[in-house]
């Protein structure tokens, strides 16, 4: 639960990772380098060998977290004793492209939440659940899109996609999905669940967290969509920001004793607790110098504990691998 400190402990913590990785699925081969390179012969660029290759579209901004009013007589999570903690802040949209369409489903939110003592580095989505639940599964999902003699074989993503429950239930999970017009109405979960400490009991309690917009998800109609340009959700932020901040409410879901926590691509269903942790205020627009930082979900604060899904660590290794060679 101990938190890194800088960057360079960060790159070796993940290459660490990576080699142990590499040795638990030796046979497989499905390592954090192994994720790195289909990433890059999906999304690289020979131009740009130090091309961002995945959540390469993004802005910048700044603001604060405000923890809940004694919230940690409730959680034993030391950082959230301060009454705002600074806070860096990056939106997202999925995939490699550079001139991606904000029309697109996929995005992300990435938060680095700067203590006096301790951080807490996020990385969230604006989806409940990942497309994968295992290493192989990761790759297969990129490296079936991968362009073959120049063409992307589309009945072969079609085939793939309904063969693998991962792909098949996530391809559905975003068919029901609606494009929100704003950042400001888009909720962000953290897929992971992550094992957080009780203050009175001194349990440890697994829980997912997501990012509520406090003035509400919405989704644009196909009429509003239409009116939009590509790159709506940066313009629309800043018009936003220069005349108040943007607000989310952090919510801790804990699981129920029948909820599956170790693997990434299993809804909870039914009721659940839930506790208000505080509030992300998103204050000032900050322009797209963020957009080369490196925001690791392994920087944990004391009482936050790693979760115990395989993709996990498999994610820190490659943030750190594709981080080296973008330097």
């Amino acid at each position: 639960m101990s938190n890194l400190s800088s960057i360079g402990k960060i790159l070796i913590a993940g290459l660490c990772s990576s080699v142990l990785l590499s040795s638990i699925h030796a046979k497989e081969e499905y390592d954090a380098q192994k994720i790195a390179d289909i990433f890059y012969t999906l999304n690289g660029d020979k131009n740009n060998p130090h091309k961002k290759i995945n959540h390469t579209k993004g802005f910048c901004a700044t603001g604060e977290f405000l923890p809940a009013k004694g919230i940690t007589k409730t959680l034993d999570i030391p950082l959230l004793s301060q009454k705002s903690i600074p806070t860096q802040v990056r939106f997202s949209l999925g995939g490699g492209n550079p001139n991606a369409s904000d029309k697109s489903k996929a995005r992300g939110l990435a938060l680095k939440l700067n203590g006096k003592t301790d951080n807490w580095e996020m990385v969230v989505l604006n989806t409940e659940i990942n497309f994968a639940k295992n290493p192989k599964e990761f790759w297969d999902f990129f490296a079936m899109k991968v362009p073959k003699n120049g063409k992307v074989d589309t009945k072969n993503i079609q085939k793939r996609t309904q063969q693998v429950a991962s792909f098949r239930n996530y391809e559905a999970y975003l068919a029901k999905m609606g494009i929100t017009g704003s950042v400001a109405n888009t909720m962000y979960h953290s897929i992971h669940t992550f094992f957080v400490k009780d203050s009175k009991t001194q349990e440890i309690l697994p829980a997912r967290f997501k990012f509520v917009p406090t003035n509400g998800v919405s989704y644009l109609s196909q009429d509003e969509l239409k009116t939009k340009d590509d790159n709506f959700l940066e313009s629309d932020a800043k018009a936003k920001l220069a005349k108040k901040p943007i607000e989310y409410k952090m919510v801790l879901i804990f699981a129920n004793p029948n909820d599956v926590t170790n693997d990434t691509t299993a809804l909870w269903s039914g009721e659940h607790k839930e506790l208000e942790v505080g509030t992300l205020r998103v204050k000032k627009y900050d322009g797209t110098d963020c957009n080369g930082d490196v925001f690791m979900p392994g920087v944990l604060p004391s009482g936050v504990g790693e979760p115990q899904d395989p993709l996990f660590d498999l994610r820190n290794s490659t943030y750190a691998i594709t981080f080296g060679r973008r330097q």
